[in-house]
């Protein structure tokens, strides 16, 4: 699918606001194009836009290469930069698309095979009135503020999420039964959370190399100041969300080695339990086996009450460990 995108005079005192539909097949593109959005696009789409824009579009598979030099070159006056962006964040398979952004003079192209949640709230806020600039550099600096207030928001998610496994973690159990189903259950989302984290900080890497990338061109080229500053605005954010998932990452990794611990603890009253038990009935059965042995000169066999008296013995034998345990408070 091609998506077209042109800017138009808003009813709010003649302000530009995005004007994006659908291509359809073998139509031509509208002269005043500022934005080529392909999704999924087909051989036949490449071509198409290919022959509109006298560029090359990049395949699924070199958008998937990462070396430097294959997501940020320039060619043919045409700046190619690709990004690794988080899609599925609601999902418990959230993945990493690869997303390229291609500028050429006052057009933006972008290639993607996933739907980013950020190019959503993009479009949407570039709709209203002063929603979005004229140029294609423009879109491009929105599109990419846009993907950072998404990181954001799901760094944002995270945090919560992280607060409340916090609270489970580290609360004291009427029922402790349940504690070790609770304990793995931590543990999987613990593991879901920090393959999260990794992925969200390897997307915004990419990012800061675009914008980087993007920081050194607009100083070459006749760029307004606004621009740059929105770009240098944007990788200071950036860099400080970064900052915030490092965070994040070490507090997951603190929860993970608590929780661990806690998984050992319950092991090791288990284990201790078992410890307990055995040196509970050790004695009495010390006192059994002797009375078993069928040695013929054993006096207490020839009492009347050397029944009772085996048994009682068993008994305080027993009794006399689990009270001194409890005294030393070992159970």
């Amino acid at each position: 699918m091609i998506y077209v995108s042109s800017a138009r005079k808003g009813a709010a005192a003649g302000q530009p606001q995005l004007e994006r539909r659908l291509l359809g097949a073998g139509e031509p593109f509208p002269p005043d194009t500022l934005w080529i959005d392909m999704v999924e696009p087909t051989r036949e789409e490449d071509r198409q836009v290919e022959r509109f824009l006298d560029l090359s579009i990049p395949t699924r598979e070199e958008m998937l290469d990462i070396e430097p030099s294959e997501l940020l070159y320039t060619e043919n006056g045409a700046r190619y930069m690709t990004a690794r962006l988080l899609c599925k964040v609601n999902t418990d398979e959230p993945c990493l698309s690869g997303v390229t952004f291609i500028l050429q003079d006052s057009k933006l192209i972008t290639v993607r095979y996933e739907e980013p949640r950020a190019f959503a709230m993009f479009v949407q806020r570039a709709s209203r009135p002063a929603g979005c600039g004229t140029t294609g550099q423009d879109i491009l600096a929105g599109l990419i503020e846009t993907v950072i207030d998404r990181a954001a928001d799901v760094l944002q998610i995270m945090g919560d999420r992280i607060d409340d496994i916090s609270r489970n973690v580290f609360e004291e159990r009427t029922d402790p039964s349940q504690r070790n189903a609770e304990l793995q259950g931590t543990l999987r989302s613990l593991g879901r959370l920090g393959d999260l984290a990794s992925k969200q900080r390897e997307s915004l890497v990419s990012i800061e190399r675009i914008l980087l990338f993007l920081s050194a061109n607009f100083r070459a080229a006749r760029v307004s100041p606004e621009l740059r500053e929105q770009v240098r605005t944007a990788l200071r954010d950036l860099q400080s969300l970064e900052e915030h998932a490092t965070f994040q990452s070490s507090k997951i990794q603190f929860l993970l080695d608590a929780t661990l611990g806690l998984v050992n603890l319950e092991q090791n009253n288990i284990i201790k339990l078992f410890s307990v038990m055995a040196v509970v009935f050790m004695p009495p059965t010390l006192i059994a086996s002797i009375y078993g042995m069928n040695f013929k000169h054993m006096p207490e066999l020839d009492w009347s009450f050397g029944y009772p008296l085996a048994i009682v013995l068993m008994v305080v034998a027993a009794v006399l460990p689990y009270v001194f345990f409890r005294w030393k408070r070992w159970l």
